[in-house]
């Protein structure tokens, strides 16, 4: 009788395991398919980069580093993410990650009120900035790139201007190759700091697509941590109105001529334009502001 009780208690122990090891991999099926895989790791690889190799701020809130070839390449497709950690002063340091159509954001961001990245102030300016403040909470790799949104080491202070215009067009190019291709993208994300300043003159993007070597995306860029009309002490965080009078320029429609494949705007008159397939061009009246706010970014050739 013992031994008859002893093995329907095996018999139980044996079903409840194999119910407990169903449902845990059903849990695990749908979180896998809810939310993209994460794996983060410290960074504390060198970037051949200086802060001597950056152009004078000269209106346009990015500039071509370079000669706008990454300073790395990458052949591994497997995805990651990578973030450095504090430095002594509280600053962020080296973000990269291979990103794939898993790790793309899925839900809408949440709330990162609570963050104060180094340097951080809360200032506004309601006749120089439409959106009133200076400063934004600026993530590295960008939300919809990496589906992580309040994590510190991932946030620097930036201003409007550079979040908007220099590495939003950046960073939604990069999203629509991901969608278009399917294929992986190699990107790093460098907050570029002098000296013991607590806010970074700008950060530097790198992105190159893996599967085509390059050929479908590809770019190096340093994006300017400047507001016109406001003067930034870096040191701190602390601002002020610039000293001379700010003429408020008004954005000008115009023509232009988009390549919807490159992601280029040309003027009309470009030597480019005359290369261009017909299914690839398009046509449109629009302010300069709006085409970099929409992924696009200028032509080499004619600058416009």
């Amino acid at each position: 009788m013992k031994q008859y009780e002893r093995k329907t208690e095996n018999r139980i122990f044996i079903v409840l395991f194999l119910l407990l090891a169903i449902v845990s991999s059903c849990l695990m099926y749908f979180r896998t398919r809810e939310e993209p895989i994460q794996r983060i790791i410290d960074v504390t690889e060198e970037v051949s980069f200086s802060i001597s190799m950056i152009p004078d701020y000269n209106g346009v809130p990015y500039a071509e580093i370079n000669g706008n070839v990454p300073f790395i390449t990458c052949e591994d497709t497997e995805e990651y993410i990578r973030f450095s950690e504090f430095d002594e002063l509280g600053r962020c340091g080296i973000a990269e990650a291979v990103i794939g159509e898993e790790l793309l954001a899925v839900n809408e961001r949440g709330s990162i009120g609570q963050i104060r990245p180094s340097g951080w102030q809360t200032v506004r300016y309601d006749d120089l900035i439409p959106d009133k403040y200076l400063y934004n909470r600026c993530h590295l790799i960008a939300y919809e790139l990496c589906n992580i949104n309040d994590d510190a080491r991932n946030l620097v202070t930036g201003t409007r201007s550079m979040n908007i215009y220099g590495m939003l067009p950046f960073e939604n190019m990069t999203v629509q190759y991901i969608h278009n291709t399917g294929n992986h993208v190699y990107y790093r994300a460098v907050p570029v700091f002098q000296d013991e300043d607590l806010v970074c003159k700008g950060i530097l993007l790198e992105a190159y697509s893996i599967e085509d070597n390059g050929e479908g995306l590809s770019f190096c860029v340093f994006c300017y941590n400047i507001q016109p009309g406001i003067e930034i002490d870096y040191q701190t965080g602390q601002s002020r109105r610039m000293d001379y009078q700010i003429e408020k320029q008004i954005p000008l429609e115009k023509e232009y001529v988009l390549n919807k494949r490159s992601m280029k705007f040309h003027d009309p008159d470009c030597e480019g334009v005359l290369t261009m397939s017909e299914n690839n061009k398009e046509i449109r009246i629009a302010t300069r502001e709006e085409l970099l706010s929409e992924g696009y970014t200028p032509c080499g050739i004619c600058n416009p």
